[in-house]
């Protein structure tokens, strides 16, 4: 029986005119890193190409913080990150 994963991030807002995800992860988490993005309507994997933090870039996010990442598709606030072995 496989584990179940366990969540690295939520997603708290989105800016849809930028494509940019607000993800307040609950680990540290390194520009480069390939996640898995799942919510209700919301399925697909994106590797984490850049991050912001108080709009400027960073290339790693601290525990608890939250950083906006671009996307390729529409996230909704509560969806849940996952990470990609």
């Amino acid at each position: 029986m496989p584990k179940e994963k366990k969540p690295i991030g939520v997603v708290t807002h989105f800016f849809g005119g930028l494509s940019v995800a607000i993800v307040k992860f609950n680990m540290s988490m390194a520009a480069g890193t390939k996640v898995h993005f799942q919510g209700a309507t919301t399925d697909f994997d994106e590797t984490i190409q850049s991050m912001q933090y108080d709009h400027k870039d960073i290339t790693a996010a601290k525990k608890g913080q939250e950083v906006g990442i671009k996307v390729s598709e529409k996230v909704r606030e509560g969806d849940e990150v996952y990470p990609i072995e």
